[in-house]
C-alpha cells in the first residue's frame, strides 16, 4: 500500500526546482511527488534533480513512444527525436527478426514491439547498466539482451536473416561533446555520446559489418546529425547497401537507411 502523500507542499519543490533551472519545473514537480514513496525519498529525489540528474533518471523511467521505458543511472536516456527512426522500422518490419545493437535502455526495440505484433527481438550493448536496464524492458515481451560491443555478442545463427537492423548509435563529434546539456554530458556515458571525430565512427562500425547479418531485402536504421547525411551515405554505399535518408522537421530528426 502507498504511504501517504509526501508532506512537502508542491509549490516549494516549484521554486525549488525553477532557482535550479528546470525549464518545466510544475511539471517536474508533479511527477516526482506522484513518484515519491513518502516524503523523505520525495527530498532526496528533488535534491538529485537540482543537482542537475536527469529526471528520468531519478525517477526511473522516460516517456517513449506512449510507453514508460525503464532507465537507471549511466544509461542514456531515450529521446523523442528518435520516435521516427520507431515509425520506419515498424513500418517495414512486419514480423519479423529485429536485431538492436548499442540499444541502450532497449527503448527502441520495444516501442517497434508495441507496434508490430510477432517479433524476435535481440538487443546488444557493452554498458553493464544498460544491458541490466534493457533486460527488464525487454525480457517480458519476449526480447534476448546480451552484453558486449555491437554485434560481438549475437548468436551467429541471426547472420544472414535479419529482417530489421536499428542501430541508434552515438553521432555527435568528440569536439561537440563539450556543448551538450550537463545532463547528458555528467550523467549518460560517453561511449553513448561521442561518435568520434565526425560523429561517424561507430556507424561506419556498424555499416561494414550489417550486410553478413541483413537478410536480403533486410534494412538498418540509424540516427544522424543534418551535417552527416552525405558521409553516411557514402559508408552505406561503400558497403553495398543502398542508402536512403528521411528527416522529420517537427522532432528535428533525421534517419539514415540502407537496403541490403
Amino acid at each position: 500500500m502507498r504511504a501517504s502523500p509526501p508532506a512537502v507542499p508542491e509549490q516549494a519543490i516549484v521554486d525549488r526546482l525553477r532557482t535550479a533551472g528546470c525549464v518545466f519545473a510544475e511539471d517536474e514537480a508533479r511527477l516526482l511527488v506522484g513518484s515519491a514513496p513518502d516524503a523523505a525519498r520525495l527530498d532526496e529525489m528533488v535534491a538529485e534533480r537540482v543537482r542537475g540528474v536527469p529526471l528520468e533518471h531519478v525517477v526511473g523511467w522516460a516517456e517513449f513512444c506512449g510507453l514508460r521505458i525503464a532507465v537507471g543511472p549511466g544509461v542514456f536516456v531515450p529521446r523523442h527525436r528518435t520516435e521516427l527512426l520507431v515509425r520506419l522500422a515498424a513500418a517495414e518490419i512486419g514480423p519479423g527478426l529485429l536485431v538492436d545493437v548499442a540499444c541502450g535502455s532497449g527503448a527502441i526495440a520495444a516501442a517497434v514491439a508495441s507496434l508490430v505484433g510477432d517479433l524476435e527481438i535481440h538487443a546488444s550493448d557493452i554498458e553493464p547498466a544498460a544491458v541490466a536496464v534493457a533486460r527488464r524492458n525487454l525480457e517480458p515481451i519476449g526480447g534476448r539482451v546480451y552484453e558486449g560491443d555491437l554485434f560481438e555478442p549475437l548468436p551467429a545463427t541471426l547472420r544472414g536473416r535479419v529482417d530489421v537492423l536499428v542501430a541508434n548509435v552515438p553521432y555527435v563529434p568528440s569536439a561537440a561533446v563539450g556543448l551538450l546539456p550537463p545532463e547528458a554530458r555528467e550523467f549518460e556515458p560517453l561511449r553513448a555520446l561521442d561518435g568520434g571525430a565526425d560523429g561517424l565512427d561507430v556507424l561506419r562500425r556498424v555499416v561494414a559489418d550489417a550486410p553478413a547479418w541483413l537478410r536480403p531485402g533486410g534494412t538498418l536504421f540509424s540516427e544522424i546529425g543534418v551535417g552527416q547525411i552525405d558521409a553516411a551515405k557514402a559508408a552505406l554505399s561503400a558497403a553495398g547497401l543502398a542508402p536512403e535518408v528521411v528527416s522529420d522537421d517537427d522532432l528535428d530528426a533525421t534517419v539514415v537507411l540502407g537496403r541490403r
